[in-house]
């Protein structure tokens, strides 16, 4: 008789679960990365920017495009600021996400241990029996012969 985990099925939902859950975070860390590559992406733009209105402060340069020129920083900081904005609620989200994570995992792991003791005292017990058996049958030739 093969080894059979009662509770099998809800070991396999929990372990959907917690891949799910592992998934979300995943997915909430590679977003927090981009929105960081983009800010430092917003940041250079902004210092060249910078650095450009610099190198040309003593040409003579048109009224508009100065004020193009600032059109496009004060954009970009805004920009900076809704990035930085965005990092923060993403961490929020992972914190929570990452609590709800080790929640699903300690959930599969004590099943999953379970089943490894249940597994170890079925071996036990098969071995147990497979050594009487053997017992048995030494003791029955020998008493024979």
């Amino acid at each position: 008789m093969a080894f059979q985990f009662s509770l099998a099925a809800v070991l396999r939902v929990r372990g959907i679960l917690e891949e799910r859950e592992e998934r979300m975070l995943q997915k909430i860390l590679f977003e927090i990365s981009q929105s960081f590559e983009a800010l430092a992406q917003i940041d250079a733009e902004i210092s060249g920017s910078n650095a450009s209105r610099r190198a040309e402060i003593l040409r003579p340069v048109v009224g508009r495009q100065i004020h193009v020129s600032y059109g496009e920083v004060k954009e970009l900081k805004q920009k900076r600021i809704d990035v930085l904005d965005r990092i923060e609620k993403l961490e929020q989200l992972r914190d929570k996400q990452l609590i709800l994570y080790e929640k699903a995992r300690r959930n599969r792991e004590m099943l999953t241990d379970m089943r490894d003791e249940k597994r170890s005292a079925y071996d036990s017990d098969l071995a147990r029996s497979e050594q009487k058996t053997l017992d048995d049958n030494y003791i029955a030739r020998r008493g024979l012969s």
